[in-house]
């Protein structure tokens, strides 16, 4: 097997190449001659808003001083729009045009809507004029497809071996792998990006079949499947060789689109849990479906996007990755969906009051972490503060435990803050009059990015990138 490292991300010519007319390689391009890059950067910004998985969080790397940018380790997602979505990544499509005719996609082949590609060069431009200006700290491409997966898949390469080689960009860049195309070419941008994804788009290979016809499970599982190895094979190969190049150091996600299909929230747990044990995926992200096109084989929605499943989904995945707790814990065939007026964790803990109330200065880590308004860090500042004696509630609020959830599941010294029955109902009463903090605003969450031209003038971004 070829090491990781001996790809080098030095080769001037691609050793990919596909047979495409070209009169049709002009016409990619050729059509968007009277389109200036302002224009080209509104279509392709709107166009990628819908791809949520853009987290940078994972990696640090530090500029070396021969070029500009760099990579906190803490990750460099430091704003959001108000759906959540990351903005100080320059988030944008390489092109809007599609082969595909995905039902639930507003670049499906089929719509009439503006189209636009960028060059390489452009794709350079943009993320270095933006980054010197402070506009942003790192780049997220994704692609519709032009042609093929492979001929796209090398337009991408092209720009982000650009990027690094020839513009010195040390910044975060995350790439979004196209299924279909030339494995060489996963390996080679793997060896150039900090993180790269496959988008799993629906569950179940039937909802696939059915929403997107053009795309296959085994397609998609491929490249998920080679950046696992690669990674894994790369951390071997760097304790061998020191200067070995880092393949995907930040690691690869996925995304899922959420009520496009009838599919349970069991359902949706179970293949994340799956794919996270699998996969050795960073992230699973979930899209709350949010329908653009006119479509009979797409749900109507009514109350529109299911963004409060959307968020109980999270909230879930966040105990299966750093909670201990494992998908048929939480859900099963006879109890299928989340109970969407109250978070994951209470809704366990109210199932199992045999379990409670837990005694917070004996009970271990894995245990107190299962308390309602107990989290990571509290538990970890409990286990470390009650070396030095027993705690009391008022101790718990310094530590930060959320007290108005805990009091049901805890005691101190053998008491519970109040007295408290532990009784389903009651306890079930009064977490629900306890305000939940949602993630959505007043009026309910819009599906609007954040735009690049949302905060200044037109006139502004046009002088960043020097137009």
């Amino acid at each position: 097997m070829m090491r990781t490292s001996e790809i080098s991300i030095n080769e001037t010519a691609m050793q990919v190449s596909v047979a495409v007319p070209e009169s049709k390689k002009l016409d990619c391009f050729g059509q968007n001659k009277k389109m200036d890059l302002m224009q080209k950067l509104e279509i392709l910004t709107d166009a990628a808003k819908y791809d949520v998985s853009c987290s940078s969080s994972g990696v640090g790397r530090r500029g070396d001083g021969t070029g500009i940018g760099n990579t906190s380790a803490a990750g460099i997602c430091h704003s959001f729009s108000s759906d959540g979505r990351c903005i100080s990544l320059l988030k944008i499509l390489f092109t809007n045009e599609c082969i595909y005719d995905c039902k639930y996609c507003i670049n499906r082949r089929s719509n009439d809507v503006p189209r636009a590609s960028f060059t390489p060069d452009e794709i350079c431009e943009l993320t270095i004029q933006f980054y010197r200006r402070n506009y942003i700290e790192g780049l997220f491409l994704s692609s519709g497809i032009i042609h093929t997966p492979t001929y796209t898949m090398e337009l991408i390469y092209e720009a982000i071996y650009k990027l690094r080689t020839l513009h010195r960009f040390q910044g975060y860049i995350h790439v979004k792998a196209i299924p279909g195309a030339d494995p060489l070419l996963i390996q080679k941008i793997g060896l150039l990006a900090d993180r790269m994804s496959v988008n799993l788009e629906l569950p179940t290979a039937e909802g696939l079949q059915k929403l997107a016809p053009n795309k296959h499970r085994k397609n998609i599982l491929a490249p998920m499947r080679q950046i696992q190895q690669g990674i894994t094979q790369n951390k071997e190969e760097i304790v061998v060789y020191k200067h070995a190049s880092s393949f995907v150091p930040a690691g690869q996600s996925t995304q899922m689109i959420v009520g496009a299909t009838p599919e349970s929230d069991y359902h949706l747990m179970m293949v994340a849990e799956n794919l996270y044990k699998k996969f050795d995926l960073k992230r699973v992200y979930y899209s709350a479906f949010v329908n653009v096109n006119e479509d009979k084989e797409l749900p109507a929605l009514p109350g529109g996007p299911p963004l409060l499943r959307e968020h109980r989904l999270y909230q879930a995945d966040w105990l299966l990755r750093f909670y201990g707790f494992e998908a048929n814990e939480l859900l099963s065939e006879e109890k299928p969906n989340f109970n969407v007026l109250l978070d994951p964790k209470a809704d366990w803990a109210l199932r199992h009051l045999e379990l409670f109330p837990v005694e917070i200065n004996r009970a271990d880590y894995q245990t107190i972490l299962r308390v309602p308004g107990i989290g990571v860090k509290s538990a970890q500042r409990i286990v470390r503060a009650r070396r030095n004696g027993n705690l009391t509630f008022e101790d718990l609020k310094k530590i930060g435990v959320v007290l108005k959830r805990a009091l049901y599941f805890i005691t101190c010294g053998g008491r519970m803050m109040y007295p408290t029955k532990i009784e389903e109902d009651y306890i079930t009463r009064n977490l629900i009059s306890v305000k939940e903090k949602l993630p959505f605003d007043r009026d309910g969450m819009t599906y609007k990015q954040l735009s690049l031209f949302d905060d200044t003038s037109v006139y502004d971004w046009k002088k960043a990138v020097g137009s």
